[in-house]
């Protein structure tokens, strides 16, 4: 139904980063309307936050029907509908439903997309929200083998992915997997968990999970049709299992990438079909640049993400960044007056930290969304604001194949060069430890498994001591490093 309203605050997007956004600003404001626009019934929510340390947080991410915001925040309306237009010098927004909202400040945190190796392939899929997971799940149970072409980071799109009773062939553009997080001697500590038999699984999920009431037709994973990202959880309470019984195994092709994608039609009738008794007969085949061809029942793109920037930017002066985030200042402004944005959806434009990168992961979709809200606030009641804290240090908890993770500052030697020394420490199955060292002072860590190193690190990298006395005697595991340093 077709209305007006002149309002404080609209927010755009119902994932991490705009409804923490939304449920600051409302819980500040509270004689002020806050509107949520979202295109899912249903959002991320925070719940169990736990600050950890100075920089380092812990929560658990529930997705929760767009009612249980507005019960918590009386001020807070939420709109189920996607943005149709924006016309940023007239501060005028409109919803695809036809209601328009003349607004002060406005805050865009629509995250991004998948960036699909083709849009038009029926055989291939990406997995970014609870439709397309729900997608995968259906054609997974029909599914003798599947590729996996991963060009970024797996840890983001589909960590902790064990699947039974189907092969799995992965195509890895980088020498180790998860090659933006982990160097080799990380990612051969953890291989062995690719192929792991289930048997040892994690604890049961205890977070509230809700499913979409959809009418009509079924979504496809590659629909245009855009939801918030999956949980840390999305693969829980969902039954991964191909069509084979006793099949789970796992092949990882390294340092290559996707050459052309072939139907079974279009393979057949190419000159490589040479040997299909060997092949065997595919609803699809994957060429890779290493000359290796596979056949398959699909192919899942973990080929990274676009910002979800194209609902705003026709007839607006958005600057972009080359990633095509929204281009921010340090108060997570954008080209725009009185337009923000946070999340996946931005690039940091300000000069960074040293020892900060952006990396859109849900700590700090958290962290921008709640210091975007921090930024509004302040303008509107003129208040100064200076840049938060936590943008001072790159830091991330994570479970990766039910492993504690921690990656800390410039974890992976970025930006460094050659100009750098790593120590490591490993003890098989239990724990990988690895700093990086810079003229002799601590300015990154990764740490897999229960270490518990992460806030004496985080206190050595913010402190910057000059290290290099203790030489390779630093990761000695005979001396308790905490009470050394404390």
């Amino acid at each position: 139904m077709a209305s007006e309203k002149q309002v404080t605050f609209v927010i755009v997007g119902g994932g991490i980063a705009g409804v923490t956004c939304a449920e600051q600003i409302a819980s500040q404001f509270t004689s002020d309307e806050v509107y949520l626009l979202t295109a899912s019934p249903l959002v991320k929510t925070v719940t169990n936050f736990k600050q950890v340390s100075k920089t380092l947080e812990e929560f658990d991410i529930e997705e929760q029907p767009s009612s249980v915001l507005e019960e918590k925040y009386p001020n807070l309306k939420v709109v189920q509908s996607a943005v149709k237009l924006l016309r940023a010098k007239e501060h005028l927004l409109q919803t695809e439903n036809g209601q328009t909202f003349h607004y002060r400040k406005l805050c865009i945190c629509s995250g991004a997309r998948p960036k699909l190796l083709t849009q038009d392939n029926p055989h291939v899929l990406g997995i970014r929200d609870t439709d397309s997971a729900q997608e995968f799940q259906k054609r997974l149970s029909k599914a003798k083998r599947i590729v996996v072409i991963v060009y970024e980071s797996l840890i983001l799109i589909i960590r902790d992915l064990r699947l039974e009773g189907c092969e799995v062939i992965w195509a890895i553009k980088d020498k180790a997997i998860g090659n933006t997080f982990f160097d080799a001697g990380a990612a051969q500590f953890l291989i062995p968990s690719l192929g792991a038999d289930k048997k040892d699984r994690s604890l049961p999920c205890k977070r509230a999970r809700y499913a979409t009431d959809k009418t009509g037709a079924g979504h496809s994973g590659a629909s245009g049709e855009l939801g918030s990202a999956l949980g840390p959880d999305w693969h829980e309470g969902i039954e991964l299992r191909g069509a084979v019984q006793n099949s789970s195994g796992v092949h990882v092709e390294y340092e290559c990438a996707v050459d052309k994608l072939y139907t079974q039609q279009e393979f057949l009738q190419s000159k490589l079909n040479t040997n299909t008794s060997e092949l065997g007969l595919w609803p699809a085949y994957v060429q890779l640049t290493n000359k290796k061809i596979y056949g398959c029942d699909f192919v899942v793109s973990a080929t990274g993400v676009v910002p979800n920037t194209d609902p705003f930017l026709n007839g607006n002066n958005f600057k972009l960044a080359e990633d095509h985030g929204l281009r921010v200042d340090d108060h997570m402004r954008t080209s725009e007056q009185d337009v923000y944005a946070a999340g996946d959806v931005c690039t940091a434009g300000w000069e960074p930290s040293a020892l900060w990168q952006q990396m859109r992961l849900w700590t700090q979709a958290r962290q921008m969304g709640w210091y975007a809200a921090r930024c509004m606030a302040a303008d509107v009641q003129e208040e100064a604001i200076e840049l938060d804290f936590c943008f001072e240090l790159f830091s991330h908890i994570t479970k990766f194949f039910n492993y504690k993770v921690v990656l800390l500052g410039k974890f992976n030697a970025q930006g460094l060069g050659q100009d750098h020394e790593l120590l490591v420490r490993c003890t098989k199955g239990q724990e990988y430890v690895k700093v990086v060292l810079t003229g002799g002072r601590m300015v990154g860590a990764v740490l897999i498994g229960e270490t518990d190193l992460e806030e004496t690190f985080e206190n050595l990298i913010l402190n910057q001591m000059d290290l290099s006395r203790y030489g390779e005697e630093l990761l000695n595991p005979n001396i308790d490093i905490e009470d050394y340093f404390d």
